[in-house]
């Protein structure tokens, strides 16, 4: 199979973005950037993405969709609403994680990732160090945030992070972010670096 029948492949098979399978329709504003960055956390521990997914849902379901909604949020709801996504096993801490995360997001931000971006002068690596201030985002959360919010935020792009360029290695694709942007158009980035990963994870 060749690169290009290789691509359209994975775009068929795994080509859903986790913001979408999450409910979120990305578009450059305070909520849906703020429901991305939830589901980043929820991603964020030892669980299977589709009960993350489902967890992410859940929250979103209850109205818990921006960060003022979860800082007026009581923990012990938040705790239930992801026991119902049955995602047990983290779902105190990571209730407390949202709590604290809200409260900076809040603080230093006013609610609106944006002005993360603007503090970041729309630097990649200074976006991603800024992601990690909030509770329970480490390298890899802030990698799925960037993986998915280069589809609306331009100056993330190409972002690949580790697990999507082993898989396209695995696949005999390139393995540079500039090298896997050439195969697809630049609205379409999130959905490859999704399917990248999906396809590592499955094999």
């Amino acid at each position: 199979m060749n690169t290009k029948d290789t691509t359209a492949a994975l775009l068929r098979d795994h080509g859903r973005s986790y913001a979408e399978e999450a409910g979120i329709t990305l578009r450059d504003k305070p909520s849906p950037l703020y429901q991305l960055l939830v589901l980043a956390v929820l991603c964020s521990t030892r669980i299977k993405a589709d009960i993350a997914t489902d967890a992410a849902r859940e929250l979103f379901r209850a109205r818990l969709r921006t960060a003022r909604a979860m800082a007026e949020t009581d923990w012990q709801t938040i705790v239930d609403t992801l026991g119902r996504a049955h995602y047990r096993r983290y779902d105190e801490s990571t209730a407390t994680a949202l709590l604290e995360g809200a409260d900076l997001i809040l603080r230093r931000w006013r609610g609106d990732l944006r002005r993360l971006r603007d503090e970041a002068d729309g630097d990649p690596e200074r976006v991603r160090e800024l992601l990690r201030d909030v509770p329970r985002i480490g390298p890899v959360g802030a990698g799925i945030f960037c993986r998915e919010a280069q589809g609306v935020w331009p100056e993330l792009r190409p972002f690949f992070d580790d697990r999507a360029r082993e898989a396209a290695s695995a696949l005999g694709l390139p393995t540079t972010a500039k090298g896997l942007a050439r195969l697809v158009p630049p609205d379409e980035l999130p959905r490859l670096a999704a399917a990248l990963v999906r396809s590592g994870l499955e094999h």
